[in-house]
Order: structure tokens, then sequence, then C-alpha cells
């Protein structure tokens, strides 16, 4: 193995977090049971926000960034896992309070290692990362609430061009929902059809405050923006239908009534991808295997190197990045 590697870290310099690339051995690694020969990481907003450092995401440093990771068991002193198996790991604390994938390498506690499905290769279940695995999770609690149905009513994506919206778009297509896809750039549109979108309506129309209770309209949406799109989502949600909030790329806030719920009995289905138990995990991977195409996991993908990582960092936030990024940690 080699003796030194590149990782992005992020330090605390004056008490704020600052990420930069800097050379590791194995010895700087945590002491956990398992260690991991990286393969591939991804871009999630998540990630844009720590690297960028403009989001408060790492809450213990030194740490290496990255939320997702796809690799090789190079050794492991737990029963679980031997040398040679592939593994991914998605959130668990990763990149926050526990060291991430933006490494060559990576020592992980058992627990956190989920054996890579034969469907994917390594780059296919980081082109998939947490934003993937996100929307099958979604698309699982949707179906679980039972008001959405094949062929019947719409479903809303909301932020469709980014990395859930995209995903969550094949997969629901793909299971057989008519599905509308929210975005703010119309250059998308071609890319969102090819992945199944029928329909489309302009974000600004999400975006800005309008009544507790609208006209009734998805059976259910998926949604990663928050604050006053969803807010809206919700008023035009049908009765008894449900919504998969996800995210917070338009802000944290929620400024809404209870009369959809109280008054059409709609649910606000939260989705935790960083916690969810390993029994929901395994689940939402077989969702993605089942229903994924790969042809569209290929047209949504890039694959840049880890050396580009601060600018894309940037361009995932402003909401410039169409689809997935793949981060190929050797370069």
């Amino acid at each position: 193995m080699t003796e030194t590697f590149t990782a992005i870290v992020i330090d605390a310099v004056d008490g704020k977090p600052k990420p930069e690339f800097r050379e590791l051995s194995l010895s700087d690694l945590p002491d956990n049971d398992v260690l991991v020969e990286i393969a591939f990481s991804t871009l999630n907003y998540k990630d844009g926000l720590a690297v960028s450092g403009k989001g408060r995401i790492a809450r213990r440093m030194p740490l290496v960034a990255g939320i997702d990771l796809a690799g090789t068991v190079v050794e492991s002193r737990s029963p679980l896992w031997k040398a040679g198996d592939k593994v991914v790991v998605n959130g668990f604390g990763l990149s926050e309070t526990e060291w991430g994938g933006y490494s060559r390498f990576q020592r992980l506690k058992p627990e956190w290692l989920m054996r890579l499905p034969e469907t994917f290769s390594f780059e296919q279940a980081m082109a998939i990362g947490t934003a993937g695995y996100t929307a099958a999770l979604c698309v699982n609690v949707l179906e679980d609430w039972g008001s959405i149905k094949p062929g019947e009513g719409e479903v809303l994506v909301t932020g469709a061009a980014g990395g859930v919206g995209s995903v969550a778009i094949s997969l629901l297509a793909a299971r057989g929902y008519k599905v509308t896809a929210s975005t703010g750039r119309p250059e998308t549109h071609d890319y969102l059809a090819s992945l199944g979108a029928s329909a489309f309506i302009d974000r600004a129309s999400l975006s800005e405050k309008g009544g507790p209770l609208q006209k009734e309209r998805w059976s259910g949406a998926v949604d990663s923006v928050g604050s006053t799109t969803l807010a809206n989502v919700l008023a035009q949600t049908v009765y008894g239908g449900g919504v998969a909030a996800c995210g917070l790329a338009g802000g944290a806030d929620l400024p809404a009534t209870v009369l959809p719920h109280i008054l059409r009995g709609v649910a606000l289905l939260g989705v935790d991808s960083v916690m969810a138990p390993m029994a929901k995990r395994v689940r939402a991977w077989q969702t993605l295997s089942e229903s994924l195409d790969i042809k569209h996991l290929s047209a949504l993908t890039t694959v840049e190197p880890m050396s580009k990582l601060p600018e894309l960092a940037d361009a995932i936030v402003a909401g410039q990045i169409r689809g997935r990024v793949v981060i190929d940690v050797s370069r």
C-alpha cells in the first residue's frame, strides 16, 4: 500500500472550518476496525457546503470530508468483513463527526458498511451516492403512504435537475408514475424528459408565497428544496396525499399552516438518509437495483478528479451542477 495519499481535510482556523488538500498516511486515520481502499466518492449538496466552507457541516475537526464512499476492504478486525469485500457507505456522520470518503483510504466502523449490490460497479454506486439513495428512500416512503398509484395522478419532483431530483424522476417513471419536474433551468427539459419527466413547471411558480390551501394537483411529491417551495407543494397536494421532504436547498424554514394536514389529510413525510437503519438502506438499494435505468444513470453522471473538488463544490452550492458528479479519489 502507498505510504502517503492525498485527502481533503477540514480543520478549524480561527474557529471556522477550512478545507484543504493534505497528505496523510495510514497512521493518521481513525482507529476503526475496517480499512477500506476507496475507489470513488461523490459530490452531494452537503459536500458542496462542507468543501466550499459555506456551511458548518463538519462538527468535529480535523476530519476528512466526503459523505459517501465505495471501495474494497483491505484489512478487518471485524468478523463481519474480510479483505476483498466490496462495500459502500452512505452517511453515518461521515464528513460531520466522522472521517469520510475524500481520501484514498479510510478506517470505518463495521456497522456502517453495506455490501456493494451486484447490480452496480463502484463508479455506478457513487453515481447514485447519498443523493440517489435518498431519492430511493423518498420513493419507498411515498409508496408506503399509498397516495401515489402507477398511471394515476401526478407526482411532483422539485429541484428536478439536481442529484436527488434526477434519480427520483428516473425511479418514479420506471415504476409507472406520471412525473412532473420543477426546475428553474429550461435548458434541462430535454434531459429531464429523457429520464422520464412528462411535464414541467417553473420553480418560480412555487418559490413565491401562496395561499395556505391551493388547487389540488399532486398525488405525491419528492421535495429537496424546502422553505416556501415545500409550503406551496403541501398546499397543492390532493386529499390524503403525501410529500417526502429530504432537503433544504431553498432554505430550512417552512412558512406553512396546518390546513393541508387537518383539512386534506396531507402527510409531510420526513426522510433522513444519514442515520437511516440498515433495513431501510438495503431496501432503498433494492429499489435502485430494480428500477434505476443504467443508461439514465450514465446520462446524468460525470466523473471528475478530486483535484477539482473546490470549484465543483462552489458550483453545486450555486445550483450549477446537473445530475450527479462522481469523484475519482486517485486523481
